[in-house]
This record gives structure tokens, sequence and C-alpha cells, in this order.
């Protein structure tokens, strides 16, 4: 089984770091359950790196509903062995 690239550039990491700190805010401001920023953080990534890659800005600035729905989206159909996006789903923000 192949490893998970868990590298980002300055910039990207600057992305998600900011993608998470919003996510975490929004999910306490509407009572739902997040877990552990890490784990945000680690979602993000593998998808960026193997799943779907993100326009990580867009996302950074997508309104709120969008941006739940990829952040939420993420968190339940990525596989975390893999990185890959499963059960069809494209988050909004996905690179064309």
């Amino acid at each position: 089984m192949a490893s998970i690239n868990w590298h980002l550039g300055p910039r990207n990491r600057a992305y998600v770091d900011k993608i998470v700190d919003r996510a975490w805010e929004l999910c306490i401001k509407h009572d739902y359950p997040v877990g552990e920023k890490i784990n945000l953080q680690m979602d993000l990534t593998a998808c960026h790196n193997h799943g779907c890659r993100l326009n990580l800005a867009k996302l950074a600035k997508a309104p709120d509903f969008d941006f739940l729905h990829d952040i939420l989206g993420i968190g339940r159909h990525i596989n975390r062995q893999t990185g890959a996006l499963e059960d069809c789903f494209l988050p909004r923000c996905a690179r064309a």
C-alpha cells in the first residue's frame, strides 16, 4: 500500500491552516461535532494530494454553505488509507 504524501508548500499550508480554523469555528457555532483540528488538516491534505486537487484559495473564501459542503463532504467520503474520495463525492471547490 502506498503511503499518503503529507507535504504542502508554504502557500497551500497557509490556506489549509486558514480553512481549518474557519471550519472549526463554523462547526462550533452550528453545534456540529468536529473532532480534532489535526484530523481536518490531514483530510484536506490527503484529499488535495491524492483524492482531488482543491482550489484552496477558492475554498478559503467560499460562502459558508459551500464551504461546509466541501469540508464535511471530504470528511465523510475520504478513504483515510489512500486519500481518495469515494461515493462519487466531488467538492464544489475542486480544481477544474
